[in-house]
């Protein structure tokens, strides 16, 4: 309940910048997940910057836009969090990121080889290939690709923009790049 009181009145001053210093850290799973569902309600109405510190990377994933890597008090890496786990900067953020799934984390538009790359390299038909949008999940591209042998079409505003093969899903879930030998 003194989560709840705090963030109230953090946000009774209409700040332009919300800083909250791990502020679900002493709760219990279940209450922590409720809290952070309604912040993350709140934010997308108040549309308010924040900056919020914790030392939990799932916390960090699940409610930020960007996250920042420290290691001893000095920012090691900064970007998105599909940025950080397909693409650590160096050996600590790569540690850091191990344990992480990346079934949510990485995009069609980070798998996909673009569509005129593509054909020019194969013969196969792609009209009956199932259709993906750029911003569908791992987790998504898997259950679509079970269930045919043809790659799968990535769509940008109805037009064929890339084109993704099962070998790299495959690929992306292992973490290794999906590079022109993936297809």
């Amino acid at each position: 309940m003194q989560q709840r009181v705090g963030l109230a009145r953090a946000l009774a001053a209409d700040p332009d910048i919300l800083l909250m210093d791990e502020p679900f850290s002493a709760l219990d799973p279940l209450i922590r997940r409720q809290l952070q569902d309604q912040f993350l309600e709140l934010a997308s109405v108040m549309k308010k910057t924040t900056l919020f510190i914790t030392h939990d990377l799932d916390e960090a994933i699940r409610l930020g836009h960007r996250i920042a890597i420290m290691n001893e008090g000095i920012i090691v890496q900064i970007g998105t969090p599909e940025e950080i786990v397909t693409n650590p900067k160096d050996a600590y953020v790569a540690e850091f990121v191990k344990g992480i799934s990346r079934l949510q984390l990485v995009y069609a538009h980070s798998v996909m080889r673009p569509i005129d790359v593509y054909q020019s390299s194969n013969e196969e038909e792609l009209t009956d290939s199932p259709q993906v949008t750029l911003d569908a999940d791992l987790n998504h591209l898997i259950d679509t690709a079970i269930d045919t042998e043809k790659p799968l079409v990535v769509v940008e505003n109805g037009k064929p923009v890339g084109v993704i093969t099962k070998r790299a899903i495959l690929r992306a879930i292992q973490g290794k790049s999906v590079d022109s030998t993936s297809y």
